[in-house]
């Protein structure tokens, strides 16, 4: 009986954690990472809430969140991230909300370009000329809502 038990509870560990690492692979997918993994550019995630601005994280704090590396500016904004990260992380996996929800494609974005909405952050493309953020405010309902049933599509 303790042979199957042990069986049996060996078994649910291996598929818990297979389950763990398909969904860190699969958030690698989705993200708008380096080649490192590293979400951002490297800017702490938590600065934009707490500084209302974009803050370039440091490579000696990091966190990394189902396979998604990000840096922090001080170790308090990483406990912070670490205690609740779904409140911290950037939607739509980081790529350009305007874009999302104008097209449905993954685009770059600027990290110094973000929006605060609803306790999220939101992250827009900027160069060229092309400040994404200022077409976002000018149709911010109807681009949300198509932002969000795009990114429904990358996420399956």
């Amino acid at each position: 009986m303790k042979k199957v038990f042990s069986f049996i509870l060996v078994s649910a560990l291996a598929i818990t954690a297979a389950s763990a690492q398909g969904q860190s692979d699969l958030r690698k997918k989705q993200f708008n990472l380096d080649k490192s993994g590293l979400a951002i550019e490297g800017y702490d995630p938590v600065a934009y809430f707490t500084q209302q601005k974009a803050v370039e994280g440091k490579k000696d704090i990091t966190l990394t969140n189902e396979g998604v590396t990000y840096h922090f500016a001080t170790t308090q904004d990483r406990d912070l991230f670490k205690a609740n990260p779904s409140k911290y992380e950037p939607q739509y996996g980081g790529w350009c909300a305007y874009a999302m929800g104008a097209t449905g494609e993954k685009v770059e974005i600027d990290p110094a370009t973000f929006k605060l909405l609803d306790g999220k952050l939101y992250l827009f493309y900027n160069k060229y000329f092309n400040n994404t953020k200022k077409k976002w405010d000018k149709d911010e309902a109807n681009l949300k809502t198509k932002a969000d049933a795009n990114w429904v599509k990358f996420v399956r």
